[in-house]
């Protein structure tokens, strides 16, 4: 934790009012710091996500990828048969989630070595390419690769953004949950907004293409808004030895350091990147019992959160496509129309409960039951894609707000419990480590939608 926040010994010698004086502008000061710390972390949540949701939400265009220019989308007068696509969205929800997998299993062994404004250099070049690829590609490789890419920038955008906030205040947790939450209802909002006929009705194509704009404002948060603490390793793009942590700069700038070495630390965009004067915890080094010491106590949190996951993308990427209504039932909406929508509908939920944890948080035991409320939700879904007992579009959209209520409370109570019980030299691993637990379960899901697709495709009407 920065030593700002709470040291107010060094305060001028002088009369009580020079000294109240100076006190109201130091805590004017800190408060000024906490202000674009929020705001900092509010936008690395908006921003990491942003590609993700995109891609999922332009999951049936990016299977389409040869015909990205097309903008008619009409509704369906009477629905007489099932309408399958022929591959299902789920292998959009895997391009897009096991690449983040993958970094946030094998990241934790030596990311701590690499400084944090370098891997948001690299998160923020990955995600502009992914959004260049999927929009001008052409096919459907090259479109999925792009969503690839995007996934890699999720992945570790978590996993170091997550660890970043451990030498921050406890409120930046929050700040970041309602940025992600926020990406969502955001995203899936801008891409339905963008490609509804009834709307602005641009191409797939020009729509992702606009989504460039992100990558800049991604940028400029961490480099400009937020306020690195002197706790964090810092690079100088000219010294190659500053990119990784094992160079302690940091003892050098605690010892005196040479007016150049001050001046070129006066740039935001070469000081936006770290210091850490005490070594961070180390998971690779320790023996195989000490890891699972390590690991246990974050299973109760870890849990719960996989089966959230698994049970509402199960959901998103498994069934949404399934549950079609015709022009009478579901609004004049277009079966396109009404998948984005539904995105819309449950990112509105995540981004609702993501954003409500100042106001109501939830202890760890109840975890558990948000895991299974939101398991009978997938199982009613998916008997409605296979039976069509909803009677309106309506009430689905009503469902699916609950949907996503259940898995943004889960996420940002499960990170505030980990925040609050981990001892503070382990509570970077541990906040990056629980993080694996909500990409394994959405791997999960999308391993099961597409079976499961392809079984009630082949069911009758």
């Amino acid at each position: 934790m920065d030593d700002r926040y709470n040291d107010l010994d060094d305060l001028p010698d002088g009369n009580e009012e020079n000294q109240e004086e100076a006190l109201l502008q130091q805590n004017r000061r800190v408060q000024d710091e906490l202000s674009r710390n929020l705001i900092g972390f509010w936008l690395l949540g908006l921003c990491n996500n942003f590609a993700y949701v995109i891609m999922l939400s332009a999951a049936q265009d990016i299977l389409e990828s040869g015909h990205q220019n097309k903008t008619s989308d009409t509704c369906e007068e009477e629905i007489v048969a099932r309408k399958c696509a022929e591959m299902s969205t789920g292998s959009v929800l895997l391009a897009d989630i096991i690449p983040a997998l993958l970094i946030k299993i094998f990241a934790p062994l030596f990311i701590q070595r690499v400084p944090f404004g370098l891997r948001h250099f690299l998160v923020v070049i990955f995600q502009s390419f992914s959004f260049l690829l999927v929009a001008l590609g052409g096919n459907v490789f090259t479109a999925l690769f792009g969503v690839v890419l995007a996934s890699f920038a999720s992945g570790l955008g978590e996993i170091s953004y997550l660890a970043l906030a451990s030498n921050f205040k406890n409120s930046v947790i929050s700040a970041w949950s309602s940025g992600t939450g926020g990406a969502g209802i955001f995203g899936a909002l801008t891409y339905a907004i963008l490609t509804d006929p009834f709307m602005l009705s641009l191409s797939p194509k020009s729509a992702l293409l606009s989504m460039l704009v992100v990558p800049v404002i991604f940028a400029y948060s961490y480099w400009y808004i937020l306020r690195i603490p002197q706790s964090v390793h810092r690079v100088r793009v000219f010294d190659y030895r500053t990119y990784t942590i094992g160079y302690q700069i940091g003892s050098r700038h605690r010892s005196g350091q040479s007016e150049s070495d001050a001046d070129t630390q006066s740039s935001p965009l070469l000081q936006a990147v770290e210091y850490r004067d005490h070594d961070p915890f180390n998971f690779g080094q320790l023996s195989g019992k000490e890891k699972l010491n390590a690991i246990k106590p974050l299973l109760p949190f870890m849990l719960p959160l996989m089966l959230v996951y698994l049970g509402e993308y199960y959901i998103n990427q498994g069934m949404f496509e399934l549950i079609v209504f015709d022009c009478k039932h579901g609004f004049g909406f277009s079966p396109a129309s009404q998948y984005r929508w539904y995105q819309v509908l449950y990112q509105f939920g995540v981004f609702v409960s993501r954003s409500s944890s100042g106001v109501i948080l939830l202890p760890a035991n109840v975890l558990p039951l948000l895991a299974i409320l939101q398991l009978l939700n997938a199982f009613l879904f998916m008997l409605d894609a296979w039976l069509h007992f909803s009677p309106h579009i309506l009430f689905v959209f009503f469902i699916i707000f609950y949907e996503g209520l259940l898995g943004g409370g889960a996420y940002v109570n499960t990170f505030r419990g980990v925040h609050k019980v981990v001892p503070l030299e382990r509570r970077e691993f541990a906040m990056g480590f629980v993080s694996i637990s909500d990409t394994v379960g959405i791997v999960f899901a999308g391993i099961l939608a597409i079976p499961a697709h392809n079984f009630i495709c082949k069911l009758a009407w």
